[in-house]
């Protein structure tokens, strides 16, 4: 098959992709800019790609909103991530800061805390380190990719040095 056949197999008209974004939206959360992106791959044209999104948004499919909240909680609780690394994703997503903040301050920051403690417990167990010093470095380094806050991280990583070295005299 020519690569310009293949081309056009994946366009849309605007029908056609106004179609397929119902059924992806009512199966998954979509946020406004997954849909702009899909429409780009699709070939929609932009202004054809607005009224679509008018649409969705009008007809409650996509909700940048409900979005942010359902993503924030999937994070928190299935993936792990801290705040910092939530905030970025969806700002690459193109959901507005205010969005962000909203969904964010719903967070139960206790259990961030706790599910921090328990990555980092996890990681100490499989991590190879020769001093309690490299054991802390890692273990900051490891908390902070996951995109917590650094005072959090090094209070945790602190803390689980702290236990290890006191199991270790045993």
């Amino acid at each position: 098959m020519h690569p310009a056949e293949i081309r056009k197999k994946r366009d849309k008209t605007p029908d056609e992709a106004l179609a397929a974004l119902m059924r992806l939206c009512a199966r998954a959360e979509k946020s406004e800019g997954d849909a702009r992106r899909l429409m780009r791959g699709w070939g929609v044209a932009e202004k054809d790609a607005e009224q679509v999104l008018g649409r969705l948004v009008r007809d409650r499919f996509i909700d940048d909103s409900r979005y942010a909240e359902a993503f924030v909680r999937e994070k928190l609780r299935l993936s792990g991530w801290g705040e910092y690394k939530i905030r970025t994703a969806l700002q690459r997503k193109g959901v507005s800061k205010e969005r962000i903040d909203a969904a964010l301050s719903q967070a139960d920051r206790p259990a961030m805390g706790e599910r921090l403690a328990q990555q980092l417990e996890r990681k100490a167990r499989t991590v190879k380190y020769t001093s309690q010093y490299e054991l802390k470095t890692k273990l900051i380094r490891y908390g902070l990719s996951l995109g917590y806050d650094y005072e959090a991280v090094m209070d945790a990583a602190s803390a689980m040095v702290r236990e290890t070295d006191t199991c270790n005299d045993f």
